[in-house]
């Protein structure tokens, strides 16, 4: 560990880049977390890109899947839900301009190990306009719902690039986001339990949707 933050010093002294070297209690205050690794960064907060319905058309038209997240408010669930898109190729992740929806913080990029440094991540005030956007632009729009979805895949539907939407972690998907997608499939279980935790959902599913089917056309 010391070896890595002398190193870091170094770099950071070269580039004459302001530092300061802590005891741990003083960088846990400044981390809000114990698990800082020994590093924090000070960062100006990306500003997220707003999708157009010009971009949407683009990214079908390069054939990029999408995940879509309704109010998804844990951040860890979020920078999970990152890392999965990012093992799965999926390009990026809009989520909404909603005071109840996780932004991408410096806890979802713990979580993430990596995930949001290649997942685009983009920012709507009108999550329903922009489902129903990805449809109009030849997206096959799956929302998942924790009962009633069903498993038939709509005619034509393997043809077209995938946008997975992901409802709130307690009320699901809202009734217009999930009357915007093109079809909602539900995750059979035992029925023990009634659902899975969202992040665990989502990678099921973009398993199903993404990797199953790229695993099929090799």
């Amino acid at each position: 560990m010391g070896q890595r933050v002398g190193g870091i010093c170094k770099v950071l002294a070269v580039a004459k880049k302001v530092y300061r070297q802590v005891e741990a209690p003083e960088l846990e205050k400044v981390a809000g977390s114990l698990h800082h690794g020994g590093v924090v960064a000070v960062v100006t907060p990306e500003v997220l890109r707003v999708p157009t319905a010009a971009d949407i058309r683009e990214w079908a038209k390069r054939g990029e899947a999408v995940l879509v997240l309704d109010r998804i408010g844990n951040a860890h669930n979020l920078g999970a839900l990152a890392r999965t898109a990012a093992f799965f190729g999926v390009a990026r992740i809009v989520i909404p301009d909603h005071a109840n929806a996780a932004k991408p913080t410096e806890s979802a990029h713990r979580v993430a190990e990596g995930g949001l440094d290649v997942v685009e991540v983009w920012q709507t005030r009108d999550l329903v306009g922009c489902v129903r956007e990805l449809g109009a632009a030849g997206y096959d729009v799956v929302g998942a719902a924790t009962r009633g979805g069903r498993p038939e895949v709509v005619p034509g539907a393997l043809r077209k690039p995938v946008a997975l939407v992901l409802g709130n972690e307690e009320h699901g998907l809202t009734p217009l986001v999930a009357s915007s997608c093109s079809r909602l499939v539900t995750i059979p279980g035992s029925g023990k339990i009634e659902s899975l935790n969202v992040s665990v959902a989502g990678a099921v599913l973009m398993w199903e949707l993404l990797g199953r089917r790229a695993g099929e056309s090799v």
